[in-house]
């Protein structure tokens, strides 16, 4: 089946357009979540609007309101919404065009994938997107979505667009108040290029596959371990190393370098599923001695698989 479009509309440069559909460039589905169950019975719980007065009510019951002063609404009506109309709900038109360098991450909110809606569009929409591929750039335009109207980015993407929602500058909070007492000074030189070699030896090619999410695998393993019956094992929590001094710290870090991410990935395929699966409780041996196999064992023994 084909996924559904968010929106739909018109993506127009000047007197160029072409209709196209707009499409949720990431999804939540495969997130482990929870329901809200009774104690008792196991039931789901259902969420039901209550009105204080009235008690329960029906949703079909439920209507718009606007807080104009404390405990005090004006009714918003579908044909009000309807009413309220501008060029960015049905067009998203080029304002502009920046280098991509240019756009701070922390204006980047939801992304979107962008395709032509229909084979009538393609032919225009393909000379956009090149267009954009060709001079590197970003378009900046707008776009209505859940009742806001959304400044975006749009940008060439393999075959089709990619769109950014970008947030209001209301909603991003200015640095002074975290960063502002935080010392202005030059660090250790020595130090400094001891992090930086520490940089160097850890740097790799990103790929979001050699990150996974290790607590929720973790959580995956706990859960099955419960449907077989078996009470979930408890990890201990990694032990806090000893404070030891900055440049000795780096020194340490640098002489116990591992391969990056990428690397011990290809290196150990099955890593996340080992990660994944329930540590087994180790068995001590007499005397509290490790349970290593002699040599002589380890020889009789290949002995006798011979």
């Amino acid at each position: 089946m084909a996924p559904r479009a968010t929106w739909k509309g018109y993506l127009k440069l000047s007197l160029v357009s072409c209709p196209v559909r707009l499409y949720p460039a990431t999804t939540t589905a495969n997130r482990v979540s929870f329901n809200q169950l009774h104690k008792d019975t196991h039931n789901r719980i259902n969420v039901k609007p209550v009105d204080p007065e009235l008690g329960l009510v029906e949703r079909s019951d439920l209507v718009r309101g606007y807080e104009y002063e404390d405990r005090k609404y004006v009714i918003i009506e579908d044909a009000d919404l309807e009413a309220v109309q501008i060029e960015s709900n049905h067009t998203m038109n080029i304002e502009a065009f920046v280098d991509a360098a240019e756009v701070d991450p922390i204006w980047e909110d939801t992304p979107y994938y962008l395709a032509p809606d229909g084979a009538m569009a393609e032919e225009t929409f393909i000379v956009l997107r090149e267009a954009l591929r060709d001079a590197g750039k970003l378009a900046i335009a707008r776009l209505v979505l859940s009742s806001r109207e959304r400044v975006v980015t749009i940008g060439a993407r393999e075959k089709g667009m990619f769109v950014q929602t970008l947030r209001n500058p209301t909603e991003v909070r200015a640095t002074s108040a975290y960063f502002d007492a935080i010392p202005d000074q030059k660090p250790d030189p020595e130090m400094l290029g001891l992090a930086e070699a520490l940089i160097a030896q850890k740097t790799t090619k990103f790929d979001p596959a050699d990150y996974p999410d290790r607590y929720e695998q973790a959580l995956m393993a706990m859960i099955r371990e419960k449907l077989k019956g078996h009470k979930p094992i408890v990890a201990a929590a990694p032990e806090r190393g000893n404070v030891v001094n900055l440049m000795d710290a780096l020194k340490a870090s640098l002489s116990q370098a591992k391969p990056p991410a990428k690397s011990r990935a290809k290196a150990k395929p099955a890593a996340a599923e080992e990660e994944a699966a329930p540590a087994k409780p180790r068995r001590a041996a007499a005397g509290g001695r490790n349970s290593r196999a002699s040599p002589r064992a380890a020889a009789t023994k290949a002995k006798a698989k011979s």
